[in-house]
């Protein structure tokens, strides 16, 4: 059983390491396609998509309920590897490019959310704890890329090689090594509505938007801190850092965040520590004009370290509420079909900052960032009575 949370983190880290993929080495691509650099929003924009699809498709099929959710991740973990690989074709145009990144996408939906219905299969108490670890896996495999990129003497299909070879040996150690958790409650049989189960009641509606909100500004964040780095650099030409490894830095210290998240909630409780973290991520889209031209890049980057580390510490404990206000039978379910929506709003909040952004309001752009937790606060407070989960154990 103490075996079992480190596999999944492992596993999780290693095949989420497909998410940011492309976009790590974007550069490389661009250049030897001749795309434009906005070009990046819609490459993440076409892994998003993939995974509202593959989500929307679990959630009505029910498929991590009714199948053994370790089987489930291996197969996504093998097929989503091999689909990552044919990035590195010779002669790849943009729209097959979207395309492949669309299908990788789509398969990380049997992976991330069927991580999650994993972990709470084994731990009903102490779920705010381990989801944090869980989810800090999740933010090591997104910001990897980027160190790997990092590395000049890397060529860039080695990248792509890479985290394919990583997905499939995380699926792996997750088939082999985890079966079926003491708490799983499979569905027996189909049923196309069930993903609409656990918003009827007003407890799960809370936290589902609270977490909606949320996910408005992260995945928007994390796409736009290198195109950060790079204005301001370009700003300010004597900056000395390197923009790949300080990505990877930056967005890496939210695994941090994730886990000392998770230890507080065994105090605080799941809500008002994510409640409180979605405060803190807020206030710094509203500061942000005021600091991300700063003279110091000293600053800029403290800032950025912080801003990071608060747009993720809330995630696992949002995944911790929603699965402890979920209905028993279609938990996984339920997991699933809020991870489609919150990642359908990352699409609108990234969307809208690409099209908006400009040399003139590079500044103000990302207080736009601020409407998602604002929202979810809203969404939090007006039901206090939404189940404080205090994670024991």
């Amino acid at each position: 059983m103490k075996r079992i949370l480190p596999v999944i983190v492992v596993s999780q880290f290693l095949c989420t390491s497909l998410w940011f993929a492309g976009n790590a080495i974007m550069g490389d691509i661009a250049r030897q396609l001749h795309l434009e650099p906005g070009y990046l929003a819609h490459l993440t924009s076409a892994v998003q998509l993939g995974f509202i699809a593959g989500t929307l498709i679990f959630a009505v099929l029910s498929l991590s309920d009714r199948f053994s959710p370790s089987r489930v991740f291996f197969v996504c973990a093998v097929i989503a590897g091999l689909i990552n690989l044919a990035v590195s074709i010779d002669g790849i145009t943009a729209p097959e490019l979207l395309l492949f990144r669309f299908l990788t996408g789509f398969f990380l939906a049997g992976i991330y959310p069927v991580g999650m219905k994993i972990a709470s299969d084994y731990y009903q108490q102490g779920l705010g704890k381990s989801l944090g670890f869980l989810v800090g896996a999740l933010v090591l495999g997104t910001a990897f890329p980027h160190l790997l990129k990092s590395m000049a003497a890397l060529p860039w299909k080695y990248v792509v090689f890479s985290t394919s070879l990583l997905s499939v040996l995380g699926g792996t150690a997750m088939f082999l090594l985890v079966p079926d958790g003491p708490y799983r409650k499979p569905g027996q049989q189909l049923k196309l509505g069930a993903f609409l189960d656990g918003f009827r009641d007003r407890k799960f509606r809370s936290v589902a938007f609270g977490y909606f909100g949320h996910m408005w500004e992260l995945y928007a964040f994390w796409t736009f801190v290198p195109v950060i780095l790079t204005a301001y650099k370009n700003h300010f030409p004597e900056a000395d850092f390197n923009i790949p490894f300080l990505s990877f830095l930056i967005i890496a210290s939210g695994s941090v965040s994730c886990v000392l998240g998770g230890l507080i909630s065994q105090h605080l409780g799941a809500k008002r520590t994510a409640s409180s973290a979605l405060f803190l991520s807020c206030a710094c889209c509203i500061v942000s004009p005021l600091l991300l031209f700063n003279h110091s890049a000293t600053v800029l980057i403290v800032f950025l370290f912080i801003w990071s580390m608060a747009v993720i510490a809330d995630s696992p404990l949002f995944s911790t509420l929603v699965a402890q206000n979920a209905p028993a039978e279609t938990k996984g379910t339920s997991l699933t079909i809020v991870n489609c929506i919150g990642f359908s709003v990352t699409i609108v909040s990234i969307q809208l900052i690409n099209a908006l952004r400009d040399e003139q309001n590079m500044r103000y752009i990302y207080i736009l960032l601020a409407i998602g937790p604002v929202l979810g606060l809203i969404a939090l407070l007006r039901n206090k009575e939404a189940k404080p989960v205090i994670a024991k154990g």
